[in-house]
């Protein structure tokens, strides 16, 4: 697993590396410059990243969050103190642990543990979620489909959705795929 800590500390970050390097993980590499840490952090491709801000802007706040969010990895950040405010907007921005003056060797294998099953549940919701919103739209579309068939050609619903069911196996195409071409068409024709 490739980790990367980014703290402009020395100090702190060493705890966080001998922390990893004893709970097994060698694979770490630590950025200390905050500037064009997103570019930085895409290049080195890292598995989970651990923030550690001792006592944070908003600005490094934002900037944090907006890795966070672009970057979809595991996060976990570690601050000295907090806000309910600084909380709400970590998780809102995808932070997988928010860890206050938490920062102990020891604690670091738990908390990343901790950390990697998060980001994978709510990757896992996340995913479920999209799937869910495409059924739906695709049903959407289906219905419309099957409306325009039944008002244009005089059919039952069954016999719609039986004829682009016919359709999509014909050419090997997913059925949202044939009512989406129905309705474009159907548009096309007003």
């Amino acid at each position: 697993m490739k980790i990367v800590i980014v703290d402009e500390s020395s100090i702190r970050a060493a705890i966080l590396e001998e922390g990893l390097r004893e709970a097994g993980f060698m694979a770490v590499e630590r950025l200390s410059d905050m500037n064009n840490l997103l570019m930085r952090i895409h290049a080195i491709d890292p598995d989970v990243i651990l923030i550690d801000l001792e006592n944070p802007s908003r600005d490094t706040l934002e900037q944090m969050f907006q890795v966070s969010r672009i970057v979809r990895r595991p996060v976990a950040m570690f601050v000295d103190q907090s806000d309910t405010a600084s909380i709400q907007a970590s998780v809102d921005a995808g932070v997988s642990a928010y860890i206050v003056d938490g920062l102990k060797k020891e604690r670091i294998k738990s908390i990343l543990d901790l950390c990697v099953s998060r980001f994978n549940a709510f990757s896992k919701l996340q995913s479920e979620l999209e799937r869910a919103k495409t059924d739906l739209e695709d049903r959407k579309t289906l219905d419309r489909a099957k409306g325009i068939l039944m008002k244009n050609k005089g059919l039952t619903e069954d016999e719609a959705y039986r004829l682009m069911r016919s359709a999509a196996m014909r050419e090997k195409k997913k059925i949202a795929d044939i009512a989406a071409a129905i309705i474009t068409a159907a548009e096309l024709l007003k």
